[in-house]
């Protein structure tokens, strides 16, 4: 069998929506190495490949329509031939395998929110960490030949730029904090679960709809999710967040919980003890959670 047949098989068979020239030099190299698709022999001279033989082959599939640039796609991004049905989250999960839909999208996403992002929220690790984990997936990708794969100058697994896919403006958040998230069963994606994306609400409101939408959602939600709000919480929130969570369900809304309750201890007066983050401290508290609740809510009856 012909390289070039074989590459354009293992390509159809990926579960990938989009296609990486990282994604693209683990399949060349694989095919390399095994001389094999299917049991039956791949007609190559060479056991490694290299940069100049993945420049062909990428250049032939190109030519050949199997591969293709697609207006909605960052540079060095590929469409595969007969998949073009794919969303903006589907994309960016497949170009950063550490990233997952969060915040607003999130939102709506486990439908708690009744908005439409115009944006598409994402979260992904900050760049010193994702350099570590893309190193750590490399080597789980090529195992013992990941050395020889470096050798070889073939792509490695770098940072894509995202601003856009399409017309949908991508918002990728990166933090420290690294979120937990769940593989969505009926699409291709990851997403925040239910109380990650609770947190997140508290930590950046800004990218929730505001502070009224997280109170709003908090309001009406927070009861049914309670277990895994506080979980979540308790596991991974700092002393703030446990202070803001702590208000809003045991004094906002005389939700009563053993968890919340411990969660007292965080309390402390200071300028930046701010039930919204991002805005203004202001001088009426909650004697409780010693909270500055600088927040003006509309229609409150």
């Amino acid at each position: 069998m012909k390289m070039i047949k074989a590459l354009a098989l293992s390509l159809g068979e990926t579960d990938k929506p989009v296609i990486t020239k990282y994604q693209l030099g683990v399949v060349v190299f694989g095919l390399y190495r095994q001389k094999r698709y299917k049991g039956e022999p791949v007609s190559l001279q060479k056991d490694v490949a290299e940069a100049a033989d993945f420049q062909k082959y990428l250049k032939q599939l190109l030519e050949d329509g199997v591969l293709a640039p697609h207006r909605d796609l960052p540079n060095g991004v590929y469409s595969l031939l007969g998949n073009t049905k794919w969303s903006a989250e589907e994309a960016v999960c497949a170009i950063d395998p550490f990233a997952y839909t969060s915040h607003l999208s999130a939102m709506e996403y486990h439908g708690i929110t009744d908005r439409v992002p115009s944006k598409l929220f994402m979260s992904s690790p900050d760049d010193k960490d994702w350099k570590l984990y893309a190193q750590d997936k490399m080597k789980r990708d090529l195992q013992e030949n990941y050395e020889i794969y470096r050798q070889g100058n073939l792509p490695l697994l770098t940072r894509t730029k995202i601003k856009n896919i399409g017309k949908k403006e991508v918002k990728i958040f990166h933090s420290k904090h690294y979120g937990a998230y769940k593989k969505a069963h009926e699409r291709d994606i990851r997403v925040a679960t239910i109380g990650r994306t609770f947190l997140d609400m508290l930590r950046n409101p800004d990218l929730c709809g505001g502070i009224n939408h997280v109170l709003e959602t908090y309001d009406r939600y927070a009861e049914t999710y309670l277990k895994l709000i506080t979980n979540e919480i308790d596991a991974h929130g700092g002393p703030i967040d446990k202070v803001r969570a702590g208000y809003i369900i045991d004094e906002r809304l005389g939700i009563k919980d053993s968890i919340v309750e411990s969660w007292v201890q965080y309390a402390q007066r200071g300028s930046s003890r701010k039930l919204d983050p991002t805005a203004e401290f202001i001088a009426v508290w909650s004697d409780k959670w010693l909270l500055s609740l600088n927040v003006f809510e509309k229609n409150k009856s």
